[in-house]
């Protein structure tokens, strides 16, 4: 039963069909891909060259024994370099924190501080549990209508597309990584989190944790410097 099934049709014209019915599923496949980049292309700058902004979003992106991963680290090292550089002025964290003994924003916040930027500085999101999330509780929650995106170059596109989305004008800076299995992973990951990305911007699901509105952004952008 299988190895028929799994017969080329018989008549070229059956084998035509087929062919483009691959076709239409592989352009089905990569639209969502192809409408990040199209729409992305003019949002995307490196640290030297992005535009100021009161507010940086910095995504999480794992933890290894309770400190930011290698790729964590690396996004947070941009937005220190920002900070240092004036181009910023509060650093948004966002991520999962989901139970006690998983803490992506407090181990974002220890980090920053101990390369230089200023507790006061920092404002921590602690339900940041996917892009889209992260994007709509940074407009709705913390009241971010523009920040620079933090991120690697693999998911930067999705980030500022999903933040556009959700009202957050935006310029995403892009990390680079070294193309390691996590680096292709996460390139792969993207071709369906692209698909995952298009439904939200259309539909604009609630995010799993929305909550009350915080004052953290303004109260850290009234701080001192």
């Amino acid at each position: 039963m299988v190895a028929r099934w799994a017969r080329l049709p018989g008549t070229r014209a059956g084998q035509r069909r087929l062919v483009r019915a691959v076709v239409a599923v592989c352009v089905l496949a990569l639209l969502p891909s192809a409408w990040l980049h199209v729409g992305t292309a003019d949002r995307l700058r490196t640290a030297a060259d992005v535009p100021r902004a009161d507010v940086a979003v910095v995504f999480g992106a794992g933890l290894w024994d309770g400190e930011p991963s290698p790729y964590l680290a690396h996004r947070l090292d941009a937005a220190a370099g920002l900070y240092r550089a004036g181009r910023i002025e509060v650093v948004l964290v966002t991520g999962d924190n989901s139970r006690e003994d998983y803490d992506e924003p407090d181990a974002m916040r220890a980090y920053l501080i101990r390369h230089g930027v200023p507790g006061r500085r920092i404002v921590s999101d602690f339900a940041g549990f996917d892009t889209w999330d992260s994007c709509v509780r940074a407009k709705k929650i913390f009241g971010v209508d523009r920040a620079v995106l933090i991120s690697q170059d693999f998911h930067i596109r999705r980030a500022v597309a999903l933040c556009r989305a959700a009202g957050v004008t935006s310029y995403g800076v892009g990390v680079a990584a070294k193309h390691d299995v996590t680096w292709y992973y996460g390139n792969s990951r993207e071709i369906l989190a692209a698909g995952k990305a298009a439904l939200e911007a259309v539909f604009a699901p609630d995010p799993r944790f929305l909550g009350r509105q915080e004052p953290g952004v303004r109260e850290a952008l009234a701080a001192p410097r």
